[in-house]
Order: structure tokens, then C-alpha cells, then sequence
């Protein structure tokens, strides 16, 4: 695969399967935060921070589902890359559909952000990525940070918009309600850190472990534990509506991502098939759930993501043929709403009649 080296794009320098046939995942490189202090190197401003994504990439997808659900687009604008991703890593193609041209720098590839923040960097160039304007560098790569900075540190920010009124008319998130959301909440933050913990390698990385192995035996061992992990988790879910319980939190937007992205592409084309998120009593009303939550669904980009995984991996599919289905009712009735818990919407509604 290719990788930065020294601030060289090189195409022979990373393994995604070690010696055993096994996937393995390499660390992300840039792990500054934003915080809600005077004294941080990164402060929370409105405009001041941009997010490159794709909208193939389940790992950008959760800060692009956090960014809604928060109500920040206004605040923290985006840049989409191509789902195709080719020898040269992400590109920027604004004539494509859904793609947009780089807003902040005009580049042409994401791996020139990368040498920008950094001449001499050795690094996957990987999605997402939160660039900081104002110092011009990458303040972090790692989707799960960006997560968590998106949703506990651009409060006051908010707030400051809100008062005014900044989020009117043409802005980017007309049509979502703006909404008092805490997806990290005071009483939940234990329980929602070790969720986020215990999905992410069975099923998470789970999926890329199965899909990306070189050998029967760590396919198997994936496979196994994957949908050992999505048995244990339906079974959660019969009397709760989300992970954590009664509160959508950010548990349930990294659970969201990968399942949304289960039926179309990791069944098929990561050989995950020993039985769709659409047979599963629990897990495929959840899902639906979450996607009907408001602003969920406007980020879901299924084209993309189809036509990244079945055309970027010529190892696992070497023709590059999309498969054509299936098409799964994410629209349909779940009945989720029967259950203890509120969408944020309706809590929001709840507390504004108080």
C-alpha cells in the first residue's frame, strides 16, 4: 500500500497483512486537541478548523455524523474526496458527484495536507483529517479523538452562534434542527469509552481483519469474532434502545458506521457473509433507527461507498465489478421508539415545553 515516507510518496512501503496473514491496522500520526481552555494551543472557534473526509470511509463518516448531530456545520466547514482512491491516495475531484475541490488550499491529493503540516512526515494519508487555518497544520487524524472533540468542545461556540443567529437562512444545515446534543454525557462516559472499546476490534476493525487476511486461519478467527460480537450485541438491544442505554451517544455513532456499510459491501466484498445486519432481530431495527435520527441520514453517501470498496482494493477484487445489491430499507418502520429513550430531537422538544 502507499504511504509517506520522510515527506516522499512511495508506493512500496506499507504491508496492511503482516507475515501470518493477519491485518494490521497502523496508528495514526497526528494527535493534537482542540480544547475548551485559554491556555490550549488549540482553541475552539467558529470557521477557524476544516474536516477532510470521504464519504466511503466509515472512520470519517463518525466525525461527519457527530459534526450533524451537533449542529456544526456552519462552524467547521468540509472538504470530500474522491471515493475512488488510486495509486496516488485520495483525490480531490470536484466535477465527480459528491466530491468537492480542496476549500482551504486548492490541492489536488490529501497527502499534500500532510507535507504542508509536515515536510518530513512519515504517514499513512488516511481520512479524517482536522485541519487547523489558523496555524496551518493537522491538529489530529484519529477519527475517535476527532469524535470526541467535536462533541464535547465546541459548546460554547455553539452557543455563541446560536445567540446570533448565525445559523439562518442558506446555511448549510437548514432543514436540522439545531439541538442541545451530548453523545459523552456526565453518567455515561465510563460506560460509553469501554463500548467504544469492546466493538471497535471485533467489529469495527473486525470487518477489515476479515476482508484484508491473507490466510484461512485469521479469517476465521475475524469472522468468528465478529459476529460473535454482533450476536452479543442484538441481544443488548433487545430491551435498550441504544448501547449505553437510554442516551444516544458517540457508542452508537462508531457501531452506526459500520453497519450501515455491512449489507452493501463487508457481507460481499469482505467476505463478512455469514448472515446480513437485515436478518438480525435487534441490530436491523437499531440501524434504522439511527439513520432516521435527524441529520443522520443526509451523511450517508451509499454510492461512495460502494464504488470505494469494490474498485480501491484490486487485491480482494481485482475486476473491480460493483456489485449491484442489495438495497436495504434504512426508511422502513423500526418501532425503536418503544423502548426507554429519546432521539435528541424529541429530547430537545421535551425540554424547551418544560
Amino acid at each position: 500500500m502507499n504511504t509517506l515516507v520522510d515527506g516522499e510518496w512511495r508506493t512500496d512501503a506499507y504491508e496492511a497483512a503482516g507475515d501470518d496473514g493477519s491485518f494490521e491496522r497502523q496508528e495514526t500520526t497526528f494527535r493534537d486537541w482542540i480544547r475548551d481552555d485559554p491556555d490550549a494551543e488549540f482553541q475552539p472557534e467558529a470557521g477557524r478548523y476544516h474536516l477532510y473526509v470521504s464519504y466511503a470511509c466509515p472512520w470519517a463518516h463518525r466525525t461527519l455524523v457527530t459534526r450533524a448531530l451537533k449542529g456544526l456545520e456552519d462552524a467547521i466547514s468540509v472538504s470530500v474526496v474522491d471515493p475512488y482512491r488510486d495509486e496516488d491516495g485520495w483525490q480531490f475531484t470536484p466535477d465527480k458527484e459528491g466530491c468537492t475541490r480542496d476549500h482551504v488550499h486548492d490541492a489536488d491529493y490529501l497527502r499534500e495536507l500532510y507535507v504542508r503540516a509536515d515536510p518530513d512526515v512519515t504517514a499513512r494519508v488516511t481520512v479524517p483529517v482536522l485541519w487547523d487555518a489558523e496555524t496551518e497544520t493537522i491538529v489530529n487524524n484519529e477519527s475517535k479523538e476527532i469524535m470526541r472533540m467535536l462533541d464535547t468542545e465546541f459548546d460554547e461556540v455553539l452557543a455563541s452562534e446560536a445567540s446570533e443567529g448565525s445559523s439562518g437562512e442558506g446555511s448549510e444545515s437548514d432543514g436540522v434542527a439545531s439541538r442541545d446534543v451530548d453523545l459523552y454525557p456526565e453518567g455515561y462516559r465510563e460506560k460509553v469509552d469501554r463500548i467504544i472499546d469492546e466493538i471497535y476490534e471485533p467489529i469495527n476493525n473486525g470487518v477489515y481483519r476479515a476482508g484484508f487476511a491473507t490466510r484461512q486461519e485469521p479469517y476465521d478467527e475475524a469472522v468468528d469474532d465478529l459476529f460473535a460480537a454482533l450476536d452479543r450485541w442484538d441481544d443488548v438491544l433487545a430491551d435498550q434502545r441504544y448501547l449505553a442505554g437510554d442516551r444516544l451517544t458517540e457508542a452508537d455513532i462508531a457501531m452506526f458506521t459500520t453497519l450501515v456499510r455491512f449489507d452493501n459491501v463487508y457481507h460481499t466484498h469482505f467476505m463478512c457473509n455469514v448472515q446480513f445486519i437485515r436478518e438480525y432481530e435487534n441490530l436491523w431495527p437499531y440501524l434504522r433507527d439511527l439513520y432516521q435520527t435527524p441529520g443522520v441520514a443526509q451523511t450517508v453517501n451509499m454510492d461512495h461507498i460502494k464504488e470505494h470498496y469494490y474498485t480501491t482494493h484490486p487485491d480482494v477484487n481485482p475486476h473491480r465489478i460493483v456489485a449491484r445489491g442489495p438495497d436495504p430499507a434504512f426508511d422502513a418502520p423500526h418501532d425503536r421508539d418503544e423502548l426507554p429513550g429519546s432521539p435528541p430531537s424529541a429530547l430537545e422538544a421535551a425540554s424547551a415545553d418544560d
